[in-house]
Formats: structure tokens, C-alpha cells, sequence
């Protein structure tokens, strides 16, 4: 991770990198809340974490397509038949 020195000689993020820390963060936030989530056992509290994971998913793609729209983060598309292959799999999985 880059950083720059502001005028008081203290290493600071730029934006970029605070953007691309903050979807990582979000990443592992979710991960977290989804396995808390699926892992309650009390109604009441698992629909609060998925509530909160909702939130969370929001936060994420909020931040993702800030970044895309700034260029920092590029996806590259996926190829018909990698579409297709996808497709496949998962149709045969619910069988």
C-alpha cells in the first residue's frame, strides 16, 4: 500500500488506497457477519445479522462502484462461455 507524507512529514493514505482498504475491510465484515448469520441459532438475532449484513453488502457496493467509476478498480468481463460454464454448473447443482 502506497502512502504519501503530508506537510507534517506523517504518512497519510490518498484516497485510493483508502477506498481500496475499505473494500477490503467490507469483505471481511461481511464474511464474519454471514457466518454469524448462519451460524445463530435464535431467530430474533439471526434476522438482525442478516439485517446488518444487508447494511454491510450496501456499504461494499457503494465503495466498489465509487472506485470502479474512479478507475482504481477494474473487473474484467467474463466471456460468453465462461457465462455459459457457470450457467451449467450451478443448474445441475439444483438438478
Amino acid at each position: 500500500m502506497q502512502f504519501s507524507t503530508n506537510i507534517q512529514g506523517s504518512n497519510t493514505m490518498g484516497d485510493q488506497e483508502m477506498i481500496n482498504d475499505s473494500i477490503a475491510s467490507q469483505k471481511l465484515i461481511s464474511y464474519a457477519y454471514n457466518t454469524y448469520a448462519n451460524e445463530c441459532a435464535t431467530p430474533n438475532l439471526r434476522d438482525e445479522f442478516m439485517n446488518i449484513l444487508k447494511d454491510e453488502h450496501q456499504i461494499q457496493a457503494e465503495l466498489f462502484n465509487e472506485a470502479q467509476k474512479r478507475g482504481w478498480y477494474q473487473v474484467k468481463p467474463a466471456e460468453e462461455q465462461q457465462i455459459q460454464q457457470a450457467k451449467q454448473k450451478y443448474q445441475n447443482m439444483l438438478g
